[in-house]
């Protein structure tokens, strides 16, 4: 069950990053220089990586990760409603 959140989640989660990449939000052009390599992919390797490690803590029976993932999750929903909202 839990393996199967932090999937969804992070199903989620790309779709999210992907919405902010693609938004042209005035923001993302004055990003550090190192968020622009690989034309914003650096980012979404990051994203992927951050997946990994919770599926895999997540397979090892460490609860802990799967709440600090639904934590991450929604403050990440939170930034990216107010990227693609223009609140910010």
């Amino acid at each position: 069950m839990a393996l199967a959140l932090v999937f969804l989640l992070g199903i989620g989660n790309f779709a999210m990053h992907g919405a902010v990449l693609g938004s042209g939000h005035p923001m993302l052009g004055r990003s550090p220089w190192f968020l622009h390599l690989l034309g914003g992919r650096l980012t979404l390797l990051t994203e992927f990586l951050l997946l990994l490690a919770a599926l895999l803590l997540a397979a090892e029976g460490w609860n802990w990760a799967v709440w600090a993932y639904c934590g991450y999750s929604v403050l990440n929903a939170l930034a990216a409603w107010l990227i693609l909202t223009r609140r910010v």
